[in-house]
């Protein structure tokens, strides 16, 4: 069922009336655990027969709804809950004005599945709470009362209420200074930018902040600090390389904000304020390559934004192309290549393995009627939709065409919505003197599930070393002398290790003794490199290494990254005999997870949460 013709995952319908800008007047409440205070929803009638206004909310104590320009008590009700959604109906006031504003005074709650809560003891330093958002998908409304779909974008404003010593940030320009409201602190922000709700984000704690370019400083928790300003020292040039690709940077400020461990994705691109994970924080700047694709995001996703989640790969796909087009420049075009090489694998794994190579959603564009989009997100709508740009690349020819292509697309569709079917009448509109796009089949690659029909010729310059290492190791029987000493990795980059082990896990597993040999020279389980121990942790466990299983553990215990905690979880489910570790660990770590993430590995450990 979809809740409404634009969007199978909202009710809104901004067809009749719609969302042009909203203002947030919030209180922190952190022994509560709730924000409370008032939503402003500057409205326009679409339709000027329209009598109600239609709105998305999620577990909301919502204690009234009026007219601004009156205080007219507005009759209100909530319904038709689908498990990541209700509908909230407003009628609307005879004589209702084409313009309109309408006030909610309201509550989160304890089921707010946007909001993570965490007490002093869950954070590095210790004294103090932290609170952060995570939208994406459909979670603004169980902060916001609103038309939660990418179809309406809106400029935001805010002002937050927060206890003393404690820093609150927003995807938004924050305002002068904080200003003393009796023992609490008052800030305020605007985002004149619109956005879709999924971008309003919220983040408060001990916060320091570090200068790092002239448009960005990262943001932290003091002991995260120095790391985070070294390993993201690149963000101007990042930044500046994107420009040169994508346009004119539309937001400002570029900030970075690095969040406590249990954030469930590697970045979140909130505009003005990129949410980041800390397994990012390698101290070699090796993980930075996701600063490069929340900073693409700035024109793909958030300039450019999908309709709705059935498109969502015109999100991904685009940001991953982008993002590897900036490593490219600035690290030369064999990086590029082996950056999408090393991703290949997580592609493979995901379409076969995870959902099945026949599953509707592996397809790039999706139908999510009855679906949660949490249930659907997956690696495929980034690098099935990169490759498929790669794929569109060859076609029109070397050199910077589909780059200034591109170009064009951001500056036609900026500040818009649109379709997978809006993207490709636009490409073949420009493209219409080029014979080669003419064969294109567009119904294979976005209808048809598995994996994608194309794969490119890369470059390999990186990777054929690492490989050959790989090889050597599963030929060696380890009742011989060991050739091996550790100078073999001495040369290689954290990427050139990662694709060792991805190797590896490709092959028949290793036999324990050959592991614990390669533990003894490699020492691959004190890397600071997240991504690298990840893979490792992988190869023992494929081995059905009982050693490897502490650092398993500790890697699903320490952070809530969705990319590391779910294989892992997996893996371990798998390996019978060790089923109980998972099922148990998950039992006492539930509690420290964000909801998106805890509901994922539920499934994956085919239990309830």
């Amino acid at each position: 069922m979809s809740l409404s013709p634009g969007d199978p995952s909202s009710y809104s319908r901004p067809d009749h009336v719609k969302t042009t800008h909203i203002h947030l007047d919030w209180d922190i409440d952190f022994e509560k655990k709730i924000l409370k205070g008032d939503c402003t929803l500057s409205l326009e009638k679409v339709d000027e027969a329209a009598t109600s206004l239609l709105l998305d909310c999620k577990k909301l104590d919502i204690s009234s709804a009026k007219l601004d320009s009156t205080g007219e008590d507005l009759t209100f009700k909530v319904d038709g809950d689908v498990g990541y959604g209700s509908r909230l109906e407003v009628q609307l006031p005879t004589g209702c004005p084409k313009s309109f504003k309408v006030v909610f005074q309201y509550s989160t709650t304890s089921e707010c599945t946007a909001l993570e809560w965490l007490t002093p003891e869950q954070t590095a330093g210790g004294t103090h709470p932290y609170v952060f958002s995570q939208c994406q998908a459909i979670h603004c409304r169980s902060m916001v009362p609103c038309q939660d779909t990418p179809s309406v974008k809106a400029s935001y404003s805010a002002t937050v209420t927060a206890p003393e010593n404690i820093t609150v940030l927003m995807s938004a320009i924050r305002k002068g200074s904080p200003e003393t409201v009796g023992s609490k602190q008052k800030f305020s922000f605007d985002q004149p930018v619109p956005v879709q709700s999924y971008l309003i984000a919220l983040a408060a704690g001990a916060i320091k902040s570090k200068r790092i370019g002239p448009r960005s400083h990262v943001w932290a928790e003091e002991q995260f600090l120095d790391k985070a300003a070294f390993d993201f020292s690149e963000t101007e040039s990042m930044l500046k390389t994107a420009e040169d690709l994508c346009g004119p940077y539309v937001w400002g400020e570029y900030d970075i904000l690095v969040l406590p461990p249990s954030f469930p994705f590697g970045g979140m691109e909130n505009p003005c304020l990129t949410f980041v994970t800390p397994t990012l924080l390698s101290g070699d700047k090796a993980n930075a390559d996701v600063i490069a694709h929340e900073i693409a995001h700035s024109w793909t996703g958030n300039l450019v934004t999908n309709s709705n989640f059935d498109h969502f790969w015109l999100n991904e796909g685009f940001t991953v192309f982008v993002e590897r087009k900036i490593k490219g420049r600035l690290h030369g075009e064999a990086e590029r290549h082996f950056s999408a090489i090393l991703r290949w694998p997580e592609l493979e794994e995901g379409v076969n393995k995870v959902f099945g190579a026949e599953n509707p959603l592996t397809k790039l564009v999706v139908d999510l009627k009855g679906v949660d989009p949490d249930d659907a997100f997956s690696v495929v709508p980034y690098e099935k939709g990169s490759t498929f740009l790669w794929f569109l690349e060859q076609k029109v020819g070397a050199g910077d065409v589909l780059e200034k292509f591109l170009k064009s697309y951001y500056d036609k569709f900026k500040y818009q919505s649109i379709t997978s079917d809006m993207f490709k009448e636009y490409f073949l509109e420009y493209f219409s003197n080029c014979d080669s796009v003419k064969d294109i089949d567009w119904n294979t690659w976005f209808y048809s599930p598995g994996m994608p029909p194309f794969k490119p010729d890369f470059d390999e310059s990186l990777a054929t070393e690492c490989r050959g290492l790989a090889a050597r190791w599963q030929e060696w029987d380890p009742s011989t002398d060991c050739p091996f000493d550790g100078s073999e990795i001495k040369g290689f980059s954290g990427g050139q290790i990662q694709e060792m082990l991805n190797t590896l896990m490709k092959g028949k597993p290793l036999s324990v003794s050959a592991l614990e040999k390669m533990d003894s020279v490699y020492k691959l389980n004190e890397s600071t490199n997240v991504e690298i121990i990840f893979r490792w942790i992988r190869v023992g466990i494929a081995a059905r290494w009982k050693a490897i299983l502490p650092a398993a553990v500790d890697l699903v215990s320490q952070q809530g990254r969705m990319k590391f905690v779910r294989p892992v979880y997996r893996d371990i489910y798998a390996w019978e005999e060790e089923r109980q570790v998972a099922l148990d660990t998950f039992q006492a770590n539930k509690s420290k997870m964000m909801a998106v993430a805890r509901d994922m590995v539920a499934k994956d450990l085919h239990i309830n949460p």
